[in-house]
């Protein structure tokens, strides 16, 4: 990885959609420090040293982590790239159900051009939403459970100031939706995923020193050493699971058009063992948080609020754990079947006189196809749910803190992200230093 970025310094072009990019990342990380107004800063300071002293981000962890630590400052990028990320679920979710989104995406690049128009309308909506509901939280006290002045972070709670902080916060969800278009089109690689990968990245050092100090053994560098250790374990096992596949063999039949012959090429379908990618995760995190946040807005002491708050709300609860795991295997599942239309594929195969050696065209490519899918898609949710249920296992079994930084979701995005770069700049570099069979 180091050699392609070595050589991609080397060649001018790349070296300025590098710099370029690395220009954007910069912006978007002073942006992530930028209080808004109405934000008393020194409370916000005082509430996140006491919420690192005790080891829990409470419900906001995920969308924190997606954030780079701004939502937890309430910066100007406090919403960060999840608008856009929902905003995008949402949207290939409703393509399956509405037609008219389905006929769009099969225009090509026109039908892409205006779903992508419609993703950044949602993205606004879904910032001006999840920007109120943060100013309310905030409001409350509820951002930081256990701060004795998380009630005084927001001193001022008139109207005027309330709708500043959430147009502050949408116009900064735009910003950011706006340099990630500009990595993806002057920079390098795919830029939401770049900006994710960074804002994950930035999360780590501070992770692995709140380890390192809350750790009993050798001054907590046993810890830190061993957190480190299983680290590249899990970074070497995701690798190996994400680069895994599963190749289906087609070939393509002879066609004779007029006097010369088409055809009768060998290829392959290739199936991934984590066809789904990190949405699963994602998807059951986000169901197991609305029950969690509905019993912390709501008043009284219920039974089914103490239940909630006392089996849903802790990661380290059997309950919870079970139920994410189970909820990570059927998303898996859901989201391959919305995402890989075996019928579709077969039919494509059999209009371009392609087929499966040993399997008839048409039905029967569409029922392997489907069996196939189905038997490769078992190890890849179950893997899914292992690693998400990392950070859980290193909080019971070595007393680190929910912020544990090698799991779940931080790690499937940065090595996914990572791979997905290094394989475009060496693309781009095969391109430009082509050398042929002789030197």
């Amino acid at each position: 990885m180091l050699t392609a970025f070595a050589r991609a310094f080397k060649t001018p072009d790349l070296r300025k959609k590098l710099l370029f990019t690395l220009g954007i990342i910069v912006v978007y990380r002073v942006g992530t420090h930028i209080p808004i107004p109405g934000v008393d800063y020194q409370n916000v300071q005082t509430c996140i040293d006491a919420v690192s002293k005790n080891g829990s981000q409470g419900l906001f962890g995920l969308v924190n982590m997606f954030s780079g630590g701004a939502l937890l400052q309430i910066t100007i990028f406090a919403l960060g790239i999840m608008p856009y990320i929902t905003a995008s679920i949402i949207l290939q979710l409703l393509t399956v159900v509405i037609p008219r989104l389905e006929a769009l995406k099969k225009e090509g690049q026109a039908g892409t051009a205006k779903i992508t128009q419609y993703t950044r309308y949602l993205t606004v909506a879904l910032a001006i939403l999840q920007g109120t509901g943060l100013v309310a939280t905030a409001r409350s006290g509820a951002l930081f459970s256990g701060c004795t002045v998380a009630s005084e972070i927001v001193p001022d709670q008139s109207i005027f100031v309330t709708i500043t902080m959430v147009v502050t916060m949408t116009a900064g969800t735009a910003v950011v939706m706006w340099l990630g278009e500009l990595i993806t089109d002057r920079g390098i690689g795919n830029g939401m995923s770049i900006l994710m990968f960074i804002s994950i990245a930035a999360t780590f050092p501070s992770a692995l020193w709140a380890i390192k100090t809350q750790g009993d053994l050798a001054g907590g560098w046993i810890e830190f050493g061993t957190v480190i250790a299983v680290g590249l374990v899990m970074v070497a096992l995701v690798v190996f699971v994400e680069q895994a596949q599963r190749r289906i063999p087609v070939q393509y039949a002879k066609r004779m058009i007029g006097r010369r012959s088409y055809g009768g090429t060998s290829t392959y379908i290739p199936l991934k063992v984590n066809q789904a990618g990190i949405i699963p995760v994602i998807f059951a995190s986000s169901l197991l948080y609305i029950p969690a946040l509905i019993a912390q807005f709501s008043g009284g002491t219920s039974g089914w609020k103490t239940w909630i708050e006392q089996n849903l709300t802790k990661g380290d609860h059997p309950v919870y754990i079970v139920t994410y795991f189970l909820l990570i295997v059927f998303f898996a599942f859901f989201y391959v079947a919305i995402s890989f239309n075996p019928e579709e594929v077969a039919d494509n195969m059999k209009k371009y006189g392609g087929f499966i050696p040993g399997i008839r065209a048409g039905r029967p490519t569409a029922e392997y196809l489907s069996y196939v899918l189905n038997r490769i898609t078992w190890p890849g949710s179950l893997y899914l749910g292992l690693i998400a249920l990392v950070p859980t296992m290193a909080l019971v079994g070595f007393n680190a803190n929910q912020n544990f930084p090698f799991g779940g979701t931080s790690i499937l995005i940065i090595v996914g992200v990572g791979l997905e770069t290094v394989k475009q700049i060496e693309s781009q570099l095969q391109q430009r230093n082509y050398e042929g069979f002789l030197r």
